[in-house]
């Protein structure tokens, strides 16, 4: 990627995560200490396959929008268009993805909210068929 989205730098190509993604993401950690902090980049159609952070006690995840426009859903919900400022706050047990809207570029920071015994569980692929109903 030649420009960057946001004063957070894209860096390199989601690869330890690919077989989550549909599509190329890219990540660039920003904090390995007390809180975890990752920049993700979704190119054009990119999303994370459902999935859900566990914990005994706290845990979950906070997304903070920097650049371009996104969705985020909940299991059984209907998506949430994002955009820059947005701010998503999802607790401990709540199955989800997100990622960019079809023509556009998506850039969010991921918060992982500190927790007893924390974990994530990644399930099934967002359907295009699913996916191809939004905007």
């Amino acid at each position: 990627m030649e420009k960057e989205l946001s004063v957070f730098k894209t860096g390199q190509t989601n690869d330890a995560y690919a077989k989550f993604f549909t599509g190329q993401s890219y990540l660039n950690m920003l904090s390995l200490e007390q809180v975890v902090v990752g920049n993700v980049t979704f190119e054009p159609g990119c999303r994370n396959f459902w999935h859900i952070h566990h914990a005994k006690s706290g845990g979950g995840q906070i997304l903070l929008c920097t650049a371009g426009r996104g969705y985020y859903q909940e299991w059984g919900k209907e998506a949430v268009e994002l955009n820059p400022g947005d701010v998503i706050n999802i607790p401990a047990g709540v199955k989800h993805w997100h990622g960019a809207a079809k023509d556009s570029w998506f850039q969010h920071l991921a918060i992982e909210v500190p927790g007893v015994d924390t974990k994530n569980e990644w399930c099934e692929e967002v359907s295009d068929k699913e996916y191809n109903k939004l905007k």
